[in-house]
């Protein structure tokens, strides 16, 4: 691969990152088409239902005839909401086409590449891979292992507490970090909590920051909430049931769940009945059901108990803490219910970014393998 080719596929991957905030459940896909070392067209996907990224890069170059296309996502060989985008590239006379990573969805998954191949398209594939999977890692795990992305959030002091013993816990950050957060939130299709914190603190859980202040052309979406409530014990007047946006309960079936579930779902909710793992709702269903919605990537803004079930249950792929330079002492509440008898039983973790935020630092962690 040469330096242009290099140039024109990181340019690629910033176009791709537009779409990051609007496009689930399709991927955030970007494309750069190049003639004689001149950028002629270049986008991104845009919300479901309109132009992929090659179409987009396309409608503006007047004439892509031996032209080399920059995908970071293998162009979709099927009729979806759209068509296929190795179609347009070869109706459009692209000789060549560069691609970061082979699509999993299984209705492409090479299709894409053979087609172009087929047509007397060159194909190279898997130039800057790891940022082009990056960017797409929940679409990519959805389709790879049939469960969104998950990132668990936190907020604590510096001692690590969450919330004082009486459960108070609202503000433990300054508001750049919670603003910092509503961003978070906008990357991720479902948020997740349990029915303690929903009782507790009687949270929106909505994205209120418009595509303006993170810097997307479209508008952003209202991920789904969720609350992980065994015993539906939620009331109908919650706060949520206001919000704009879809509102999922997950429960447990059994005697008079059901009754229960009418009235929450004359307050707007849809009810799912979960199996049980032990003495709660099977976390692993939970992402699975989620996955079948389309959601890519969940976030989980939950207490000690929920929190520490997503990690002690192996379903963690991303931590994201944001600590206060405050001290809460030791009565106050620890960041999460996970029981470590031994330093060799310890979860290690890989820390993937460092930033201060206001007066917080944001710290990212994700698990070793095999964990």
């Amino acid at each position: 691969m040469s330096s242009i080719d290099r140039e024109m596929m990181s340019r690629a991957l910033q176009m791709a990152a537009k779409g990051r905030y609007t496009t689930a459940p399709n991927p955030a896909v970007g494309c750069v088409i190049e003639l004689g070392g001149a950028v002629i067209g270049e986008g991104y996907t845009r919300p479901p239902g309109g132009n992929h990224a090659e179409i987009e890069a396309l409608n503006l170059a007047a004439n892509a005839s031996g032209a080399t296309a920059y995908v970071t996502l293998e162009p979709c060989s099927h009729q979806g909401k759209t068509g296929p985008c190795a179609d347009a590239l070869i109706a459009a006379g692209v000789t060549r086409v560069v691609v970061a990573c082979e699509d999993p969805n299984p209705e492409v998954a090479g299709a894409g590449i053979k087609k172009l191949q087929d047509a007397g398209v060159a194909v190279d594939l898997g130039l800057l891979e790891d940022q082009a999977r990056e960017i797409n890692k929940g679409f990519i795990k959805r389709h790879e292992q049939g469960t969104p992305w998950v990132t668990v959030k936190m907020a604590a002091s510096l001692d690590g507490r969450t919330a004082m013993a009486s459960g108070q816990s609202q503000w433990i950050t300054t508001p750049a970090a919670r603003q910092d957060v509503q961003r978070l939130r906008a990357t991720c299709c479902a948020i997740i909590t349990g029915i303690g914190t929903q009782l507790m603190d009687d949270p929106s859980l909505t994205v209120r920051i418009s595509n303006t202040d993170v810097g997307a052309e479209d508008p952003l979406r209202q991920p789904v909430r969720v609350v992980v409530d065994a015993q539906l014990q939620m009331s109908p007047e919650a706060r949520m049931f206001s919000q704009p946006g879809d509102t999922l309960v997950a429960t447990l079936d059994g005697a008079g769940q059901r009754k229960k579930a009418e009235a929450l779902t004359a307050a707007g909710a849809e009810v799912i009945f979960l199996p049980a793992l032990g003495e709660h709702i099977d976390l692993q269903a939970l992402l699975v059901d989620l996955a079948g919605r389309g959601c890519n990537k969940v976030l989980v803004e939950a207490g000690a108990g929920l929190a520490g079930a997503f990690i002690a249950e192996g379903l963690l792929d991303e931590l994201v803490c944001y600590w206060a330079p405050k001290l809460f002492g030791s009565e106050a509440r620890p960041m999460f219910n996970l029981p470590i008898q031994t330093i060799d039983a310890h979860l290690a973790l890989s820390v993937q970014d460092i930033r201060q935020i206001g007066e917080d630092i944001r710290v990212t962690l994700r698990p070793d393998k095999d964990y």
